[in-house]
């Protein structure tokens, strides 16, 4: 599984964009018909409930890792069978220890770092 953090500079720079438009609109409305203090309201109440939801993605990617990586922890030393795409074909070797690549919880097999979606079978 490969997931897509969103970063605090993603989440801060689109807070941004989003009072900047907001600001835009304040500044533009027509003065006879100004903007809705409720509708106002609203539109803050929404930022407030993408930025819960972006905390609790990133708390859910933090508990999923730490999750693998316990799973992980657990094939140390067993023989595994795993697809190797540069091969093109099915590899078996030992777990010799885990490492996080590039925010994915990877087995380690020699050299070859196999991600869990490329696992065929486990051995003792």
């Amino acid at each position: 599984m490969s997931t897509v953090p969103i970063s605090a500079t993603d989440s801060g720079q689109m807070r941004l964009d989003y009072l900047n438009l907001l600001i835009t609109q304040l500044r533009n409305q027509n003065p006879l018909e100004p903007l809705d203090n409720n509708e106002m309201a609203s539109q803050l109440t929404m930022l407030g409930q993408l930025e819960q939801l972006e905390n609790l993605n990133g708390n859910f990617a933090k508990v999923m890792t730490a999750t693998q990586l316990s799973q992980a922890a657990g094939l140390v030393g067993k023989e595994i069978s795993f697809y190797d795409g540069e091969a093109q074909a099915a590899v078996s070797g030992r777990v010799d220890r885990v490492e996080v690549v590039d925010g994915e919880v990877c087995l380690m097999v020699g050299e070859a770092a196999v991600g869990f979606e490329n696992i065929l079978s486990v051995r003792d």
